[in-house]
């Protein structure tokens, strides 16, 4: 939920995000399953007639939905931002052609998401998303700021290659690991694929210094088309999130509540 004291604006915008019914909301644009914190909200939303609380579970990416809408409804469109709308549906809708494209970084913009996940603070993002826009993406990944942040965290991506390497397991299409005890706050979720590319499921843990995460994917590539609703079984732990890809937060601490909870996801998962 959103401390109301967050819309204080001329104009206040939530994107990519559950929606909130606060009068002081300008717009809104999200496509998950999951953007609805209950039937009240949704039923707030159906009520709108701003024209600017937007929603279609359809589109893989925001950006390229915030796109769509801004050319067809407002007839704004900015061709020099195209390659940024085409990179966010490859990365956000996990578009690559195959796990090799998605693991191994060889694209400036996969470099850049990096960096931009395992930024601590805002100022790093602020910074690039600044440069973005008027800057080339293989630009930006040469600043020697950039390539500072990205070399060790690139060590840190391998790094964690080997971990879920050694950590995992994998039965009946579903591969699970907990890396609670290890210093990872976040990885690749591309890379349980790479290394099981007969995989159908990926449930895991991983504990950090501000949650206690649950994260549950589907192979984008599986030779099996998954059965299950991801978004749906996370909901029913306080999640959410799309059809094939979806997680779950508890506070930081409790590691066997999630532990817990991961089994019980797992063991749906392989029916």
């Amino acid at each position: 939920m959103f401390d109301s004291a967050l819309f204080d604006g001329d104009e206040n915008a939530i994107v990519d995000f559950k929606y909130s019914s606060d009068p002081r909301l300008t717009w809104w644009f999200d496509h998950h399953q999951s953007a609805f914190l209950n039937a009240e909200d949704q039923e707030h939303f159906r009520r709108d007639t701003s024209g600017r609380k937007l929603y279609d579970p359809s589109y893989k990416s925001c950006t390229s939905f915030i796109s769509r809408v801004g050319l067809d409804r407002f007839g704004f469109h900015a061709p020099d931002l195209d390659d940024l709308v085409h990179w966010s549906l490859i990365i956000d809708g996990a578009q690559y052609p195959d796990a090799k494209t998605a693991v191994e970084l060889g694209a400036p913009a996969m470099k850049l998401t990096l960096v931009i996940e395992a930024a601590k603070g805002s100022d790093i993002v602020q910074k690039i998303i600044g440069w973005m826009q008027h800057r080339q993406l293989s630009e930006i990944i040469a600043e020697p700021e950039i390539q500072a942040l990205y070399k060790p965290l690139y060590q840190r991506h391998l790094e964690s290659m080997d971990l879920i390497r050694n950590r995992a397991t994998q039965v009946d299409g579903v591969i699970f690991f907990d890396l609670a005890g290890y210093d990872v706050e976040g990885y690749n979720k591309f890379i349980p694929y790479y290394l099981f590319p007969d995989s159908t499921y990926t449930v895991s843990v991983t504990p950090s210094s501000f949650r206690t995460k649950i994260s549950v994917g589907s192979n984008p590539w599986t030779p099996v088309e998954p059965k299950h609703n991801l978004a749906s079984i996370c909901e029913r732990y306080g999640g959410g999130g799309h059809a094939r890809v979806g997680a779950i937060s508890l506070a930081p601490g409790e590691l066997v509540r999630a532990r817990e909870v991961a089994a019980e996801i797992v063991a749906e998962l392989k029916t």
